[in-house]
């Protein structure tokens, strides 16, 4: 770890400033550069800007992927389809709204449209595949 100091151009900077081609011959070779920038208080004054650097060990995975995890991103891709489609939809546009209102200021209750329309069209979904 190491503290960063910008120059005149940037006040702060957070995320990758460099990346790792996997398909590289030279990945190996290769460095990664995160930087972060702490935006909670503190008590030391210039030193919330920091760098990171990783090599391809760090973003390669160990393991295969499970039939578990395969099940999780056919899911969310599904949900996600039905998401778009759902928003889209003007006949149950109106609909949603008024379920959404209704719901919103309930104990547990989705707070944006957005999150209500995940909620609803997963539970549809696993509905659907008896999960």
């Amino acid at each position: 770890m190491a503290v960063v100091k910008l120059n005149s151009y940037f006040e702060t900077s957070s995320g990758a400033i460099q990346k790792i081609n996997k398909k590289s011959a030279h990945a190996h070779e290769q460095k990664m550069i995160l930087t972060t920038h702490r935006v909670a208080a503190t008590s030391v004054v210039g030193k919330c800007q920091r760098a990171y650097s990783r090599g391809i060990e760090a973003i390669t995975r160990t393991t295969p992927v499970t039939s578990k995890e395969l099940l999780i991103r056919g899911r969310f891709a599904a949900v996600a389809a039905m998401v778009k489609v759902r928003a889209k939809d003007l006949m149950q546009i109106s609909d949603d709204q008024a379920a959404f209102l209704a719901q919103k200021d309930t104990a547990g209750g989705c707070k944006t449209m957005k999150q209500y329309l995940w909620k609803v069209c997963g539970d549809e979904y696993d509905a659907q595949h008896g999960a």
